[in-house]
């Protein structure tokens, strides 16, 4: 009798945890081999992005930046008449330098509807890792610098993720300037 009640236990905790793995598989992002957002069609993120950001990615360029020291993400309006897009613009990323500096990367997490990589290793090291907006004549800029590794490696992954989400052209590669 004992052997049966284990038995049955068994198989319930064994159904528990298959249970589990299906639920919580089925909630996480789906990637393909190559890294391109399955699931998440591109048309969403643009449309989650223009809420979290404040303006329209249509009228607006961005570009991501791998430097020797860190990297960039620099946002413009394509018209140099449309001032609100460049001051939406300037607004956003005064404020994201702010927010990426206290550790707080919820902006591109619910724009990408996941964590993007290298964020969580950019909040542990937060204390080494500055941020600072600038303006540009179309918009701005925030400068993502650092001397340590272990973060630069994190901001080259974070930047990498960005240019391949956004599909902006940009290259992979470390730049000097």
């Amino acid at each position: 009798m004992k052997s049966k009640i284990l038995l049955m236990i068994t198989f319930f905790v064994a159904c528990v945890i298959v249970v589990s793995i299906h639920i919580i598989r089925a909630q996480q992002p789906q990637q393909t081999p190559s890294g391109d957002m399955h699931g998440m069609d591109m048309e969403g993120m643009n449309r989650r992005g223009d809420r979290v950001m404040g303006f329209d990615h249509d009228k607006t360029t961005h570009h991501f930046r791998l430097l020797t020291n860190g990297g960039e993400i620099e946002a413009e309006a394509n018209d140099a008449n449309d001032t609100a897009s460049r001051d939406q613009i300037r607004m956003h990323l005064s404020h994201i330098a702010k927010m990426f500096a206290a550790g707080n990367f919820n902006a591109p997490m619910l724009i990408h509807d996941q964590t993007p990589p290298g964020v969580p290793t950019m909040q542990r090291l937060k204390a080494h890792i500055t941020y600072k907006f600038e303006e540009t004549e179309l918009g701005g800029r925030v400068r993502i610098t650092t001397k340590d590794a272990e973060g630069l490696s994190a901001i080259y992954q974070f930047l990498r993720f960005q240019i391949k989400e956004h599909k902006t052209s940009d290259s992979l590669e470390i730049s000097d300037h």
